[in-house]
């Protein structure tokens, strides 16, 4: 289902065909810690099998989230981000309260998520940390996506 948000000059939207796959892959293996390097085709990727909110600024797209997720009992959120030039702005908290309010991520069991330093936004929402964190386990080909060279 598409979902829509908007607040004055800007527009949180679930539709995947607004997203700018090129902006979203820069910023994700440029600027963002957690998936540095990510190749263009992991980028799309994931969209196509994800729940994405982009934030636009008149039709310009500002902003990112996806939710991995069966839409009934459980999602995950990541690649959240609002490019350096809006932040400030209260918009990650709109995003957030966007997400938290689009239909079909209501009733879900359990919303899980890993960040380094945004702790406080996120508590915001209601994420806390993992109570019983023994219970969860990890399996990991890598940490990190190696560098991009380039044939010249």
């Amino acid at each position: 289902m598409l979902f829509t948000a908007e607040n004055d000059d800007f527009i949180i939207s679930t539709d995947n065909q607004k997203l700018d796959i090129n902006f979203i892959h820069q910023y994700l293996s440029q600027e963002a810690y957690w998936c540095k390097n990510i190749p263009l085709e992991i980028v799309k990727r994931s969209i196509e099998n994800s729940l994405c909110f982009g934030m636009y600024h008149h039709e310009k797209q500002i902003g990112f989230a996806r939710a991995i997720t069966d839409k009934a009992t459980f999602a995950y959120l990541a690649d959240v981000f609002i490019i350096n030039n809006y932040r400030g702005r209260g918009l990650s908290k709109w995003l957030m309260h966007t997400i938290m309010s689009a239909p079909d991520l209501q009733g879900l069991r359990s919303l899980l998520l890993g960040t380094l330093d945004a702790h406080g936004l996120y508590a915001q929402f209601g994420f806390k940390a993992l109570e019983n964190p023994g219970r969860f386990m990890r399996c990991s080909s890598f940490t990190e996506y190696p560098p991009v060279v380039e044939n010249k």
